[in-house]
């Protein structure tokens, strides 16, 4: 069987073979352009504060680090159980305060329903407590893949200053199933970048 498919591979053409790992390529990243697209197009907004960042995890390249009021949650009755995995995924339930900034409710192993304005957003538990065990901790640092944006050189600083004084929030997009993706900055409440629709 395996000399059947070895004498198969030698039979085509190296150029065809190097087409078809170009072609496979392309389609992946058409795929992860398509998948961005999605969330951004249909996913509900919601807007997220910023907190500050440790001046150690400052602008590295042309990107700001982004830390949420959102990232570390109490577990809530999640405290103490055994998580599937080291690095489990959650679901936390957000509501908007009267401000209209979303805000965590609840944080959960598997989604649970919601009733609008609430959304459940999905985020993964960036460790667990002890080394060994795969415990929730009584608080939980948890992370959306949100944490960073990219921006043109050089303006990096000012959004970094913006983000430390807590002028600076993110508008979200957030499909039902709980993946999100960054959709706008606002400073000060203003649109100062916006992600392209593709």
């Amino acid at each position: 069987m395996i000399e059947a498919i070895t004498k198969f591979w030698q039979h085509i053409p190296k150029a065809v073979l190097f087409g078809l790992a170009i072609l496979i390529q392309c389609v992946l990243l058409v795929l992860m352009v398509a998948d961005r697209m999605q969330i951004l197009r249909e996913g509900r907004e919601v807007t997220l504060q910023t907190q500050p960042v440790d001046p150690r995890d400052f602008l590295r390249g042309d990107y700001v680090v982004l830390r949420y009021d959102i990232s570390q949650l109490p577990a809530g009755s999640l405290a103490g159980k055994t998580a599937e995995t080291r690095n489990p995924v959650v679901f936390v339930k957000l509501a908007p305060n009267a401000g209209g900034l979303y805000e965590a409710v609840s944080v959960h192993a598997e989604p649970v329903a919601v009733t609008a304005p609430e959304i459940l957003i999905r985020g993964r538990v960036s460790y667990s407590c002890g080394s060994t065990s795969r415990m929730f901790c009584d608080k939980l640092t948890i992370t959306y893949g949100l944490e960073s944006y990219f921006v043109p050189e050089g303006e990096g600083r000012n959004l970094e200053q913006a983000r430390n004084q807590q002028k600076l929030r993110v508008v979200a997009a957030v499909l039902p199933s709980g993946r999100a993706a960054i959709k706008r900055l606002l400073l000060d409440g203003e649109p100062v970048y916006e992600e392209p629709l593709y």
